[in-house]
């Protein structure tokens, strides 16, 4: 949109007053007000974001349908980043080099959000502390009372008052709760080949038993042998058979302590079970070492009997070979045994949002940049994000977006979703919309077949018989790492998955025991007695987390 010239001296005043209040980093930023057609008289500039999720890819043209109106409400032209290979390493990467982009998005867990944390801490991020006021669709989703205690102490609250991060895609009700239905699934199919019914295996041993049926049923694709059970890129996530095991990564003594699961009995068994499938060839041997492009071409061959992941990633790796194998559709196995939980338990699910957001101390424009963030997170920034633009990708009927039958048949015959993406939509800007209002305000998922959704709502009706709880507890994991032994422990604990990799392709069971004592008594030199310690005296009284499903 052109910048709209000023109309009289009044008017000028305001605009520059305007913008001496709300400068950029720099001081090369203005922040313009909204004008009566919805656009801003603001400075254009433009801001790259890094959207820190492996594999994600953007548009093949230079502005999307979608980018346009953001550029005509904001001012903000958006370069995007998008990361190849380790979330994790990435952050290191980028604050090691400081190769630091305007705007970053990643994941609201793990290593990826410790590192947002040490950011934060060492200077390397925007304080936001004193500009939130001005930003109402921001503030609300940091509030106190829309994140999870837990995660607010940890993450959000850490910093003697100051604000730091910005927290995208948390639900904002209850039917806003995404559950990505974590699971084993088998083609249809071959369930029926072997004559088995995915719904009657239920334990350890019928799983093991259902794959070995497979194994010895010799079935072949184009000429190559079907795999009984495979995942995606690294392993993901066929590791999600610990449930079976133990409840959650921090095991209840029945003491009234704690104790991390690594240092249990159930950790073993894990172990040893996962170590008899690869030894049986019942576990696909490059689970672990394979690229996501990999993973996706032994599926679209037919090569998987049974995938372990979320069920949408499942759907989509698999919607090729599947229209051209009428029957072939994977289907949820169980519901599994959940360690610990009684069998009418809901479902425990650590619901959070997707991602941290924040400004590095790089940006060109923080006011910018916070307008950008919160036109995105606004009900109409929320729907063109995930709709794409009204009046030419949807329209409201009846006070509900509604998808044009044009773009719908358009988007479903693209296979690669690449027409999406040239829109705009799915090309990272989702990750950046506040709270996650996508039934509550919005009008669910409108771009999702109904194939797909009857998909879903069939894997729901099996793996939630008795629905989902959202956990509030505390997560020993978010106290260790303030005890003092952290530092020093630390390097031995991020260890636990690579020395369970190698367990589970051990020559014996010996040998795999082997592997994990050494790493435990490494952890228990660097200090873990004492960091375990620090945590039971930090949660005594508190809720703590004991059981939970992958989401």
């Amino acid at each position: 949109m052109r910048i709209k010239r000023l109309r009289n001296v009044s008017m000028l005043l305001a605009a520059a007053l305007l913008a001496g209040m709300l400068a950029g980093c720099t001081g090369g930023g203005e922040s313009g007000s909204s004008d009566k057609d919805g656009g801003t008289s603001a400075k254009e500039v433009k801001l790259k974001i890094l959207h820190n999720w492996n594999g994600s890819t953007g548009a093949d043209v230079d502005m999307t349908p979608v980018e346009q109106v953001i550029k005509e409400k904001t001012g903000v032209t958006i370069e995007w980043e998008y990361t190849k290979g380790s979330e994790v390493e990435k952050v290191n990467t980028i604050f090691a080099t400081q190769d630091l982009p305007d705007i970053y998005t990643g994941p609201a867990w793990g290593g990826e959000l410790d590192g947002m944390i040490k950011a934060a801490k060492e200077g390397q991020l925007v304080d936001l502390t004193d500009k939130l006021d001005q930003y109402p669709n921001l503030a609300k989703a940091v509030a106190k009372e829309n994140v999870p205690p837990a995660l607010y102490e940890k993450a959000f609250d850490a910093y003697d008052g100051k604000k730091y991060l910005l927290y995208q895609n948390h639900p904002a009700s209850d039917e806003d709760a995404m559950d990505w239905l974590y699971g084993f699934y088998v083609r249809k199919d071959i369930a029926e080949k072997i004559g088995v019914d995915p719904q009657s295996v239920k334990t350890k041993d019928d799983l093991y038993s259902f794959l070995k049926k497979i194994k010895d049923a010799n079935l072949t694709e184009n000429g190559m042998p079907v795999i009984p059970l495979g995942g995606f890129h690294n392993g993901w996530a066929v590791g999600i058979g610990s449930s079976m095991f133990y409840g959650a990564g921090y095991v209840d003594k029945g003491d009234g302590t704690v104790e991390h699961s690594f240092f249990t009995q159930a950790y073993e068994d894990y172990t040893l079970y996962y170590r008899k499938l690869i030894a049986e060839g019942l576990l696909d041997p490059e689970a672990f070492t394979q690229t996501d492009p990999i993973a996706n071409e032994k599926i679209k061959q037919g090569r998987i009997a049974v995938l372990a992941a979320h069920y949408p990633a499942i759907l989509d790796a698999s919607k090729d070979y599947v229209k051209q194998h009428p029957g072939s559709d994977y289907v949820p196995v169980g519901p599994l045994e959940r360690a610990g939980a009684e069998p009418d338990r809901p479902v425990d699910l650590a619901i959070q949002g997707n991602n941290v957001t924040v400004i590095t101390k790089a940006c060109k424009d923080v006011d910018a940049a916070l307008r950008l963030l919160d036109f995105l997170a606004s009900d109409e920034g929320f729907m063109l994000a995930r709709y794409g633009v009204q009046g030419t990708h949807w329209e409201m009927e009846n006070g509900k977006p509604v998808a044009k039958k044009e773009w719908f048949d358009k988007f479903a015959a693209d296979t690669t979703g690449k027409v999406r993406k040239n829109e705009g939509i799915g090309i990272g800007l989702e990750s950046l919309t506040g709270q996650d209002r996508i039934n509550s305000v919005a009008g669910g998922d409108i771009w999702a077949d109904q194939d797909r959704i009857a998909a879903m709502e069939n894997a729901r009706s099996i793996l939630r018989p008795n629905g989902i709880s959202v956990i509030s507890a505390y997560n020993p994991g978010d106290v260790i790492i303030k005890s003092p032994q952290w530092e020093a422990l630390k390097p031995s604990m991020d260890k636990i998955g690579d020395v369970w990799e190698q367990a589970i392709y051990a020559k014996t069971d010996e040998d795999a025991l082997r592997l994990l004592n050494d790493l435990r008594g490494q952890m228990n030199k660097t200090g873990y007695p004492e960091a375990i310690q620090f945590v039971n005296e930090n949660l005594k009284g508190k809720e703590i987390v004991k059981l939970q499903m992958p989401n």
